[in-house]
């Protein structure tokens, strides 16, 4: 039976390293010795422990359960499920912050960390790791781990365990995270306020470009130069959110996205509705909303204790770390930009339908930049994961991480998607009150709402190939199959069929062409990796 309530810490670092005693590893584990006259030294049953280590030393380690919560009944184990004895499990997070104040205070020099199997194997070896992951990472601890292996784990988290416990941040490292953190925070902002200024050059005769009615190109002018104004603030959260990813941190970015979006949203109607403002108002609400995400991401990387530590005063760009980001950054770069021009032919197709079918493919695509942001998420994760074990030579779980991503991603599109297609004129009330307008908006999004999910997959393989160190082949087959296929349709097909739903068949016509060129090229990857681990 087990018996449970709220516990504080010293309350679960009681229990749980009393149940620890019995994990015989230690030279004093299980043996109790109080001092007394005439003799030197003390042995304790639970809590600091001596080992010794590989250069002779005798070592004091903190050793404790991650959790004493079991679901085995093996009769000689404490924990087992069927004994009536008080549970509770360490938080990764409290587990951290107690061995770095134990060794601060010079209590112990490292960390004997076991556990019971809570859930299953595969959890708690998990939750054993990211206990490790964060001492090493956000803590910088650089001193001796002891990790017992799970019976049952999956191998490449037993994998993942010897990695860290091994103390996988050599010497120098931390000084190598650290610049390019600087170069690319520095890069973010140069390249944001040149931006900006470009922005309000070329905003009107983009415009103008794209075919806009004149009936609508003075305010969208006032818009996108506004717009603009905020992207330093986007390079920089974008820039910043990628380092916190990038060390497992992938909550945070998440939460301040979702805080940016909600004060977007509330920044909005209080400027239209209140104040009765016009484009601009919209447009000043995203910029607001811009820094708000900007300030809160720079501010985590500031405050963290971690090698990804941001200085202003230290930033600057250092050349060897420019050409790594550039090596990956630039063909993914191009490729975006290359996409938004075969958009900016699609935006002059509907521009020529009149300001209506304008008003409606922009209803439309803010419902669509919803589900974009969602798939993005799993794919920036998926690329984020597959860098990390690439990086050990895990690549069992390089494979478990994109079928996991694309479970995920078909998923959030086909209910975020599911849910814009049958309650679709009533969000789009949200931006337009106009009847004819969310016409022409569910008409788009007949063609483009549903099969969203094909855009995820489409991204994903770019993504993992990306985390694999390939960015140049995925950049020229999205090229090709993206942009390729819109110009073919727009000025092959439409012409002789010139309808809003007949002009969108190319989005998933194109999803679906890239999918396939992707894969081939993911299998051609994945099977040259596979021969080079057989050669070694």
């Amino acid at each position: 039976m087990k018996i449970e309530k709220e516990l504080n810490l010293q309350e679960k670092l009681h229990i749980l390293a009393d149940a620890a005693k019995f994990d015989v590893a230690c030279t004093s584990s299980g043996a109790k010795r109080n001092g007394k006259k005439g003799y030197l030294g003390n042995a304790c049953a639970d809590g600091i422990c001596h080992s010794f280590a590989a250069d002779g030393r005798c070592i004091s380690l903190l050793k404790v359960l991650q959790t004493n919560h079991c679901i085995y009944d093996c009769k000689y184990c404490l924990s087992r499920v069927s004994n009536d004895v008080p549970r509770t499990s360490f938080t990764p997070e409290e587990l951290c912050e107690l061995t770095m104040e134990f060794y601060k205070r010079n209590y112990i020099e490292g960390l004997f960390l076991s556990s019971a199997v809570d859930r299953s194997p595969a959890y708690t070896m998990e939750q054993m790791c990211r206990t490790v992951r964060i001492l090493r990472t956000k803590y910088r601890f650089r001193g001796y781990v002891h990790m017992k292996a799970v019976p049952g784990a999956p191998e490449e988290l037993l994998a993942e365990a010897g990695y860290l416990a091994a103390r996988f941040y050599a010497s120098g490292r931390e000084k190598e995270m650290s610049e390019t953190v600087h170069t690319a925070i520095m890069l973010a902002l140069v390249s944001g306020v040149m931006m900006a200024v470009i922005g309000q050059i070329f905003a009107r005769g983009a415009l103008e470009l794209m075919g806009t009615p004149e009936d609508v190109i003075n305010k969208s002018t006032l818009y996108m130069r506004i717009y603009f104004l905020g992207m330093p603030f986007f390079m920089m959260y974008n820039y910043g959110a990628a380092i916190l990813r990038a060390v497992g941190d992938t909550k945070r970015p998440l939460m301040f996205l979702i805080v940016s979006g909600i004060t977007n949203a509330c920044l909005n109607m209080i400027f239209v509705i209140v104040f009765h403002m016009s484009v601009e108002g919209v447009a000043i609400a995203t910029v607001i909303s811009q820094l708000l995400s900007c300030t809160l991401v720079l501010r985590c990387l500031h405050h963290t204790e971690g090698s990804y530590q941001l200085r202003f005063s230290r930033l600057c760009i250092k050349k060897y770390y420019l050409k790594q980001i550039f090596q990956v950054g630039i063909p993914a770069g191009i490729q975006s930009t290359v996409i938004n021009f075969s958009n900016v032919l699609l935006q002059s197709s509907v521009n020529s339908f009149g300001s209506v079918s304008m008003a409606g493919y922009t209803a439309a695509d803010n419902l669509m930049g919803f589900l974009y942001v969602s798939v993005n998420a799993v794919t920036q994760a998926c690329m984020s994961f597959t860098s990390q074990n690439y990086g050990v030579g895990n690549y069992k779980r390089m494979d478990k991480v994109l079928r996991d991503c694309l479970v995920l991603t078909v998923a959030v599109a086909l209910i975020m998607g599911s849910c814009f297609w049958f309650f679709g004129p009533e969000i789009l009330r949200i931006y337009t009150s106009n009847p004819e307008v969310i016409t022409h908006a569910m008409e788009i999004m007949s063609i483009t709402i549903m099969p969203y999910f094909l855009c995820g997959i489409m991204d994903l393989f770019p993504g993992a190939l990306r985390g694999m160190g390939h960015s140049g082949v995925p950049m020229i087959l999205s090229i090709i199959g993206t942009v390729g296929t819109r110009i073919i349709w727009i000025f092959g097909a439409f012409p002789h069929h010139r309808t809003l739903r007949f002009l969108f068949v190319c989005y998933p016509g194109s999803w679906g062409i890239t999918i396939i060129l992707q894969v081939v090229c993911f299998w051609f990857v994945r099977k040259k990796i596979l021969r080079q681990i057989a050669q070694n």
